[in-house]
């Protein structure tokens, strides 16, 4: 497994983030997408390009992986593999057909991460994390 350190928001300059990882939901189902070259079920994410915010790369990720047209997203933490990334929630609200020029199969809508996970353990913590800070977040504010 990859070396995956957690930290709040705020740790490092929004600068600094090279990707962003979504654990996202449509219609009260985790959505997962196939990875055809790497032949696995996937959180969808990717590399923030040259003068693109977290923010739009979250959406254009989402697209490109999902076929979300429109998403709220909030931030949940930073990350870090080798450089930093931000992770997120997302709520897609409206959702085209995938989008066939992109490495991405096709979408699975679920309850709980599939088994088949390019990156098991690391897709693992991040939807815990998520998890966990999200209903810690929603507790707070009531």
């Amino acid at each position: 497994m990859l070396e995956v350190k957690i930290f709040d928001l705020g740790y490092c300059s929004e600068t600094e983030y090279t990707r962003v990882v979504c654990v996202c939901r449509y219609k009260d189902k985790y959505v997962f997408s196939y990875n055809k070259k790497r032949n696995g079920w996937e959180i969808p994410g990717g590399h923030i390009e040259e003068g693109e915010t977290w923010e739009e790369a979250a959406k254009r990720e989402m697209y490109e992986e999902t076929g979300a047209t429109k998403i709220k997203v909030e931030p949940i933490c930073v990350y870090k593999i080798s450089t930093y990334g931000l992770l997120c929630y997302c709520e897609i609200l409206e959702m085209e057909e995938l989008p066939k020029e992109y490495e991405m199969e096709k979408v699975m809508l679920s309850d709980d991460l599939p088994n088949n996970l390019t990156y098991p353990d690391t897709y693992k913590l991040y939807f815990e994390v998520v998890k966990e800070r999200r209903l810690s977040n929603k507790s707070s504010r009531c």
